[in-house]
């Protein structure tokens, strides 16, 4: 498998271990930084097992992976994500400049980028969330307004995550600057900008396409549980 298809085991394992928990063949993210758990990509009985033993206090994990799960585990609520990456930078315009333009955002920007995210929703968003990468961030009138930034981190790939934008500023190529600027950022330390977008978000997925983003494979997210996990046995 490639790492792409497991991302968030080659994270763990890698670049990112020091924000994981571990048991056996089992890893998950500290639970104040993000949601996944994953297992090794040819992942035996006992790695699933030792998974289990790492239970988050529901019992169930979130998972995005391209493999399959043993019959032991019951998918809780799936559904198919499309995995993109940065295969065609020369489409990206370059963002423009000035005031307006995207920025950095620092840790005086955290309780805004947290309230922005909170109303619009791009995915999971923990209390250190923000420590996992660099954020940008569009500001307009003192407010942010849109934002994009780090999530998974591999030895060769780095993961956009967070790409949100306030509902009134809607419309006007934010999302598209701030994920530019992400993946040039990226791209320029050598490593492949990557993203995942729900397969049925067809707006999100034509947006990244007109910046260069291309599909790479499509994996599937969700939460999982074993059969003594959803049973409390």
């Amino acid at each position: 498998m490639h790492p792409l298809d497991n991302p968030v085991w080659h994270a763990l394992v890698g670049p990112q271990a020091t924000v994981a928990e571990g048991r056996g063949g089992a890893r998950r993210y500290h639970p104040d930084y993000a949601v996944f758990a994953a297992v090794p990509d040819d992942a035996r009985a006992s790695d699933w097992d030792d998974l289990r033993a790492l239970a988050a206090p529901t019992g169930a994990h979130v998972m995005l992976h391209a493999a399959g799960r043993p019959d032991s585990w019951t998918e809780l609520g799936t559904f198919p994500v499309l995995q993109m990456t940065w295969t065609r930078p020369g489409v990206a315009p370059e963002p423009g400049r000035g005031p307006g333009a995207p920025v950095d955002l620092d840790p005086t920007h955290r309780a805004a980028l947290g309230d922005l995210v909170v109303r619009t929703e791009p995915g999971p968003w923990l209390p250190r969330t923000a420590e996992l990468g660099a954020f940008v961030g569009v500001i307009r009138d003192g407010v942010l307004v849109a934002a994009a930034g780090q999530r998974m981190r591999l030895a060769d790939a780095v993961e956009i995550s967070a790409v949100c934008t306030d509902p009134a500023w809607r419309g006007q190529g934010l999302a598209a600057a701030v994920t530019t600027v992400m993946a040039r950022r990226i791209a320029g330390t050598g490593r492949t900008p990557f993203l995942h977008v729900r397969a049925d978000n067809d707006a999100a997925r034509r947006v990244y396409e007109r910046i260069g983003f291309t599909v790479r494979t499509e994996l599937s997210g969700g939460a999982y549980a074993a059969a003594d996990s959803r049973t409390g046995s």
